[in-house]
C-alpha cells in the first residue's frame, strides 16, 4: 500500500535511506552520502504531504518517493520537453535494501506516473545519478528521455541526468 508519510514515520524513513545509501555505496554507487538526504529534508517533504511510504502487510517501510509540484533552481538550465508549469518531480526515491528485487521501484514509479495523470501534470521529471547505470535503464524502459545533465557538489562530482516522460 502507498501512503502519505506521516511525522511519526520520520526515523524509520530516515534509516531506511541510511541503508540505501550504505547498499549503493556496498555497489559501487556514491550517491548519497550523510548530507543527503537530510532528516531536515525529510521531515519537510512529510510536511508539505509530498512524502509517500509503500508498506508491506506488516507495515513495515518498504520503500520512499517524493512527488513536488516545486522546480528546483538546479533545473532551471535544462531544456525541458513541457513548459515549466504544471509538472510534477520525483525525488528521494529509495526502497529498503532488505526488499530489493520485489519491483518496489516499480511499484513507486507506476504510483508516481498515476498520480500524475489523476492529477493532470503534463510530464513526470527527475533526477538519477550518472554512475548508476541500471537506474538510466529503469527509467528509459518506461519511456523517459534524458535531457541534460546537472550537479550536486555536497553530494558528489559527478554529475546527474535530468529525465522527463511527457503524460
Amino acid at each position: 500500500m502507498i501512503r502519505p508519510a506521516l511525522p511519526e514515520d520520520l526515523a524509520e524513513i530516515k534509516l531506511l535511506t541510511e541503508r540505501c545509501a550504505e547498499a549503493m555505496a556496498d555497489k559501487g554507487i556514491f550517491q548519497w552520502n550523510e548530507h543527503y538526504p537530510s532528516k531536515e529534508k525529510l521531515a519537510a517533504d512529510i510536511q508539505k504531504k509530498e512524502l509517500f511510504k509503500l508498506t508491506n502487510i506488516e507495515n513495515e517501510i518498504m520503500g520512499i518517493i517524493v512527488l513536488s509540484p516545486e522546480m528546483d533552481e538546479e533545473y532551471i538550465p535544462i531544456k525541458w520537453l513541457t513548459t515549466n508549469k504544471n509538472n510534477i518531480y520525483v525525488h528521494r526515491l529509495a526502497t529498503d535494501p532488505t526488499f530489493w528485487g520485489l519491483g518496489n521501484g516499480k511499484k513507486l514509479m507506476d504510483f508516481a506516473e498515476d498520480f500524475a495523470h489523476k492529477n493532470e501534470y503534463a510530464s513526470v521529471r527527475l533526477d538519477t545519478f550518472s554512475q548508476n547505470k541500471r537506474n538510466h535503464r529503469f527509467y528509459e524502459s518506461r519511456g523517459y528521455k534524458r535531457l541534460g545533465d546537472i550537479f550536486f557538489p555536497k553530494q558528489s562530482e559527478h554529475p546527474f541526468h535530468c529525465y522527463e516522460l511527457v503524460l
